[in-house]
């Protein structure tokens, strides 16, 4: 399909990225623990393969970041089959401080037995773009300046919803007596992401740039994704009322931009502004329950996916109230889609799938 092979490989690395490499290989080396973050959606597919060699030599702790957009139901089969791998892994929430307090007692441990020799630690901070990194950095330093002495002004990293926020290593005092540090670093992708599928998840989770992938593109294969999986009839507390499609008069109704779910630093959006929200969901899970339901052909036959998802595209152009005009609409469509998946809005999701017995990185 246009997303899949015909669409092409999907690399995204910038300049800053491999002096980043670099940098982060030889820092590696006086680290005392690494924290690699990854994204709980994409468990494997956010691991950033050429570090792999060099994390197995250190101790590690792998913290599967934004818990609440994964599906909880498949989430600890995930935790399970890391620890079966040996692997110390955690799901944490980077804004939520009790998970990522949970997260600090785990480094705690870790560092016990090097914790009474030596005078200042090192905790490194690694991953791919987007993954939350420097929000748990920031969570971190909130719960540290509580529990230990500052000294100084605390620094906070940079946050940011675009992947490749963060471009420089930096490091932050968290505690004394010891001395630890933690260093937070860019996010990081490898030079040629080989499988296209999994370069396909990393633009779906937002670990590459829209721009790069394209997203009309992304929309497509989340669709498909739906789709295969059946996601859509799925959605069992769609209501009588839901399944035949909300009607209501936008006339007078004030323009809500689906951008206001992405965190900012703004009031937050009233309860209008929710219920209008809701109401889109509603609008576009609506559209996709019908579509899928009437659908007459199998989702496995490419020709067939490929005519559901057109069929798909134009039920989300009136969900959204799109002009049928408009000469940009199947790309408004496909922000406006990808918004509502990011921000959770479509529901809990894990792309990847749990592998069956041999551990990979």
């Amino acid at each position: 399909m246009g997303f899949n092979a015909g669409g092409g490989a999907i690399n995204w690395f910038p300049g800053h990225m491999a002096a980043a490499t670099r940098a982060i290989r030889e820092r590696l080396k006086l680290a005392d623990l690494v924290l690699e973050v990854r994204d709980a959606r994409i468990p494997l597919s956010s691991a950033n393969q050429d570090l792999q060699p060099h994390l197995s030599s250190k101790r590690r702790i792998l913290a599967l970041n934004k818990r609440d957009l994964a599906n909880p139901n498949i989430m600890h089969k995930w935790i399970h089959y890391f620890d079966s791998c040996k692997q110390d892994c955690i799901a944490i929430n980077a804004h939520s401080k009790s998970s990522v307090k949970k997260l600090l007692d785990l480094v705690e441990l870790k560092l016990r037995e090097v914790i009474s020799r030596e005078p200042t630690l090192l905790v490194m901070v690694v991953g791919v773009p987007n993954v939350g990194k420097s929000a748990l950095i920031n969570s971190i330093h909130q719960i540290a300046s509580s529990l230990f002495p500052m000294q100084g002004k605390m620094k906070r990293a940079t946050v940011g919803p675009l992947p490749g926020v963060t471009q420089d290593i930096a490091g932050y005092k968290i505690a004394h007596q010891p001395s630890i540090y933690v260093l937070d670093s860019p996010g990081v992708l490898v030079p040629n992401i080989p499988d296209i599928e999994t370069g396909l998840k990393l633009a779906l989770a937002g670990s590459v740039k829209d721009s790069v992938v394209g997203e009309e593109r992304i929309a497509q294969y989340l669709l498909a994704v739906l789709n295969t999986r059946g996601t859509p009839l799925h959605w069992t507390h769609l209501n009588n009322r839901r399944l035949e499609g909300i009607k209501f008069d936008s006339e007078g109704k004030r323009e809500y931009s689906l951008k206001d779910l992405r965190p900012k630093r703004r009031k937050p959006p009233n309860n209008s502004d929710v219920l209008y929200i809701e109401d889109i969901v509603t609008e576009v899970q609506c559209a996709l329950y019908l579509t899928l339901s009437q659908f007459t052909g199998n989702v496995e036959d490419e020709g067939d996916l490929g005519g559901l998802i057109e069929q798909q595209f134009e039920a989300l152009q009136k969900a959204f109230k799109i002009p049928h005009k408009a000469s940009e609409a199947r790309l408004m469509i496909s922000k406006k889609f990808l918004t509502l998946f990011r921000a959770g809005k479509l529901g809990p999701f894990i792309l990847d799938d749990v592998p069956d017995a041999n551990c990979v990185s």
